[in-house]
């Protein structure tokens, strides 16, 4: 029982460690975060780490010429000015499908916004480094869904 308690307060410790090193360093990779980690008295390997960065949501972003992780902002509000949107590419949809293309390793976060608010008529999405398929409740009304999407992130 007292082995429980200390690998639990173990996993808490290093998740906060992580979250520590995304709000406060600039770490690109999961292997800068392993070596921050192992500073200060974390062992932990590159699978552990991936693992935690999905547990926290941890995205990849631009920052300058870098792309480092970093925790999602949940209240994210949209202006005219927002960064995110000049992360933006292009949008398009068919039949079924709404693909939107951003700048190499953008896509994440775009699609975090799209969650975060809400839009109607969204199922969900699935990003990868530089494209995002939104996925639409209904078929039918995939072009109001484009849209909301559309004016959202390019107008």
């Amino acid at each position: 029982m007292i082995k429980n308690n200390v690998n639990k307060s173990n996993k808490t410790d290093l998740l906060l460690a992580i979250r520590s090193l995304l709000q406060n360093n600039i770490v690109g990779t999961q292997e800068e975060i392993c070596d921050a980690l192992e500073k200060k008295g974390f062992a932990i390997n590159q699978v552990k780490v991936s693992r935690l960065l999905h547990k926290l949501g941890a995205i990849k972003m631009n920052e300058g010429e870098q792309v480092v992780y970093r925790l999602p902002t949940e209240r994210i509000a949209v202006t005219a000015k927002d960064p995110l949107k000049q992360l933006v590419l292009q949008i398009a949809h068919n039949e079924s499908l709404i693909v939107i293309q951003t700048a190499p390793g953008s896509a994440q976060a775009v699609a975090r916004l799209l969650d975060l608010n809400k839009q109607h008529g969204v199922l969900g999405t699935v990003a990868g480094d530089d494209t995002i398929f939104v996925a639409p409740v209904k078929t039918k009304q995939i072009r109001a869904v484009f849209q909301q999407i559309y004016t959202l992130l390019l107008s």
